[in-house]
């Protein structure tokens, strides 16, 4: 009794948690979600983080070099006598230290036009990660309006089942009052399962956009997503102008692809600069501090090894002193570094000119389209009227008897074209407008 007695207490228990909902996503959620689980884009950022190590190192370059060295070297049989170059029989050992220091002088500025170069890829990589940002944010908000739209197409597949559902309930009754024919039956019947199938496929398209906005927000755990409700807002000045030149020259100004193109150019120009000055002469400062103990170093008075610290102190050599190399002849590939860099900086050039290009015929095509779809979207909300009435007319007719099932599902099937060309040219226009936007520089969605 007891026993029963903790069961239902636990049950009630977990009847009385709250139930936690099912989170729903807004466009700027989902685009934010997609960022920081986006695995392309972690590589994007190693890239750059890379990028911004060889810029500190070409920095770090100008800096002296400083090596050490030591050995410990046990020498059999016949071998020279590094103390005195004497050749001998003798079995040793010997300990050398040495340290040495150069500095760059002049190097044809290469060191520092290195480091603008390096700096220049730096920045452009920090675009292109910038640039993949935004083009998954607009995979992501073309996912998000597939659903959008698909949401909008099931409703108004669902409301035509309604409608056939309450013809055949209509018709079913002026059977059984023997007012009708059994074909008029099995004509209204095939009308309401046709539609159901339509919900079916509807649903089943829901779901693929579901998963593909899933897919691109790479979250994970679940099977499907739930967005905010929102009214679709087609805006008539959502951009300030419409102008193909006007819209390119703001996107010029902040687009990261065009931006890294214009930056690699200058890294470029720094490359031609840095094989040139391979071509000039090179002159560098070092110095230089050595010693070693020898096993065969023996004091004269003694006979005895020199200690190994006298032997440290006395076999001390030092050095200091400058150095230049002339580039002579090196199978004239100097001049054909330059002539390599050259080529290199051109097709820097020509790439900025084919994202330019790109980016032009692309505001092109969306400022064209935009003025198609605001023509269209008055258009079919015109088409999308006429339809209603005249579907809303056939029916009446159909009840008193007037046209027959197929003619009332014919003008059904006009009507629910005409809404689902409104709700595609809705969606479509809505796309439009948010890109030309961004394009603009307005804040279409918010990237953290």
């Amino acid at each position: 009794m007891n026993l029963k007695i903790t069961h239902i207490l636990f049950l009630l228990l977990l009847v009385s948690l709250p139930i936690k909902a099912q989170q729903s996503w807004s466009l700027d959620e989902c685009i934010n979600y997609a960022v920081s689980h986006n695995l392309e884009l972690n590589n994007q950022a190693y890239t750059v983080a890379s990028s911004k190590e060889t810029h500190k190192q070409a920095i770090r370059n100008l800096l002296p070099s400083i090596n050490g060295s030591a050995d410990y070297v046990i020498r059999y049989g016949r071998s020279t006598d590094p103390n005195n170059n004497n050749i001998i029989d003798t079995d040793f050992f010997s300990n050398n230290y040495g340290l040495n220091s150069s500095i760059d002088i002049f190097r044809g500025f290469q060191r520092v036009n290195t480091i603008k170069a390096t700096k220049y890829i730096y920045k452009a990589v920090q675009e292109d990660a910038q640039q993949q940002k935004y083009l998954l944010a607009f995979r992501v908000m073309s996912a998000f309006y597939d659903i959008r739209f698909y949401q909008g197409l099931l409703e108004i597949t669902k409301e035509q089942v309604s409608i056939s559902d309450t013809n055949y309930a209509f018709v079913k009754k002026q059977l059984e009052l023997g007012l009708i024919a059994q074909a008029d039956m099995y004509e209204a019947e095939s009308v309401l399962l046709t539609d159901k199938l339509a919900v079916t496929q509807a649903e089943n398209q829901l779901a693929a956009a579901k998963l593909n906005l899933i897919q691109e927000m790479n979250l994970e755990g679940v099977s499907t997503i739930d967005l905010k409700t929102d009214v679709l807002d087609i805006q008539e000045n959502l951009v300030e102008t419409t102008k193909t030149d006007s819209v390119y020259t703001k996107a010029q100004a902040f687009l990261p692809s065009i931006k890294s193109g214009q930056l690699r150019v200058k890294a470029a120009e720094k490359e031609v600069a840095i094989a040139r000055g391979g071509l000039y002469p090179s002159i560098s400062l070092f110095a230089g501090y050595g010693t070693g103990y020898y096993e065969t170093n023996i004091d004269d008075i003694s006979r005895e090894i020199i200690s190994f610290k006298n032997q440290i102190r006395d076999n001390a050599s030092r050095s200091v002193g400058v150095s230049m190399s002339i580039p002579i002849s090196n199978k004239w590939s100097g001049r054909s570094q330059v002539k390599q860099q050259k080529i290199a900086l051109q097709q820097a050039e020509n790439n900025l000119k084919i994202q330019e290009q790109e980016l032009y015929k692309l505001i092109q095509q969306l400022v064209q389209e935009k003025s198609a779809l605001e023509i269209e979207n008055l258009q079919s909300i015109q088409k999308l009227k006429a339809q209603e009435l005249s579907f809303s007319i056939a029916q009446k007719k159909y009840e008193k008897e007037m046209i027959s099932a197929v003619e009332l599902y014919q003008a059904k099937v006009l009507y629910t074209t005409a809404k689902n060309e409104n709700l595609q040219v809705q969606i479509r226009l809505k796309v439009n407008q948010s890109t030309l936007a961004f394009y603009q520089g307005l804040p279409v969605f918010t990237i953290n």
